[in-house]
């Protein structure tokens, strides 16, 4: 695969982003709140499904070599921390964002938004069952798929649909003053 010059500096702007919502973030357990899905869903829309997961799986990447990037640091070792799991989505949720704006038919804010929730639903496929993994069997809390749901899906959900508007309403603007990042 070849990529541009031009696609190295998308991809990396958005690798960047990402790495700079983990900062921002408000503390809760397991998991804080943070904008990285904004960034995340944006990869998508913007770069597609191919450029958009790459600048995703490149951020998981450099987390885990030890650069700190990731909401709670960074290194190997992350990995079994509850909240890696999203982390992992990231890259599927973009390429799934990015698939269905790529599609035929118009982009519109409705578009946009319902591929931001499939990507939402595919982020907490992977994070949820992840969360609810490690919990229970690495660090031996004892927890049920409820209390997993609860934890890691219905506290976040309300911030999360409405950064999916968030989301839409840029990427739409974006998208209709024919701003692309793809090749």
């Amino acid at each position: 695969m070849k990529i541009s010059t031009k696609n190295i500096i998308t991809i990396s702007l958005f690798t960047a982003l990402t790495a700079i919502g983990a900062f921002i973030k408000i503390p809760i357990a397991p998991a804080p709140i943070t904008i990285q899905f904004l960034f995340t869903a944006l990869a998508g829309i913007l770069l597609g499904s191919k450029y958009g997961s790459l600048s995703q799986l490149m951020y998981l990447l450099i987390g885990l070599f030890g650069v700190p990037i990731f909401t709670e640091g960074g290194g190997f070792n992350y990995i079994f921390k509850p909240s890696f799991g999203y982390i992992i989505g990231f890259v599927f949720a973009s390429y799934v964002i990015g698939k269905i704006v790529e599609g035929k038919g118009n982009i519109s804010f409705k578009k946009i938004f319902l591929a931001c929730i499939a990507g939402l639903f595919v982020m907490y496929l992977v994070g949820v069952p992840y969360l609810y993994f490690i919990l229970k069997y690495v660090s031996g809390v004892n927890i049920t798929i409820n209390k997993a749901l609860n934890m890691g899906l219905i506290v976040f959900l309300p911030g999360d649909i409405l950064k999916c508007i968030v989301t839409a309403l840029l990427g739409e603007r974006i998208l209709k003053h024919r701003f692309y990042l793809k090749a």
